[in-house]
């Protein structure tokens, strides 16, 4: 199964999280939340990894209609990307939309996902573009 769409870019890591968090708003998505999971697990367990961030975003019209559809979607928002330092460069990992319509069950989030799906495909292309 196949949860994630996933670019590799050729640029630094501060400047690939700027350009996800700027691709990402240019599509309709917020930045609700920023997790340096490097630092987190360096600071609580002690685990050296290279940089990690979680960035949850979240296109309120889209995530206003499926709580309509169904309440109980938030507890599978915002959705992730994960930008990461990998041998080739920065990689950037975004969930699919469709894995939380397919996990409920629920036909009418079907399009709601579709939208959200293509909506970050497109942040993710226009990254290998800069």
């Amino acid at each position: 199964m196949i949860f994630e769409e996933s670019v590799v870019l050729e640029m630094d890591f501060d400047e690939a999280l700027e350009s996800v968090k700027s691709e990402l708003a240019a599509s309709g998505f917020g930045t609700l939340t920023q997790i340096d999971l490097q630092a987190t697990l360096h600071d609580k367990v002690g685990t050296e990894m290279d940089r990690y961030v979680i960035v949850g975003a979240c296109n309120p019209k889209l995530a206003s209609a499926a709580i309509a559809a169904d309440p109980l979607i938030g507890v599978l928002l915002p959705c992730n990307v994960v930008v990461r330092e990998v041998a080739a460069g920065v990689q950037v990992d975004a969930m699919d939309p469709g894995l939380m319509a397919s996990m409920t069950g629920d036909d009418r989030l079907a399009p709601i996902a579709e939208e959200a799906r293509e909506l970050i495909s497109g942040a993710l292309q226009r990254m290998m573009q800069r």
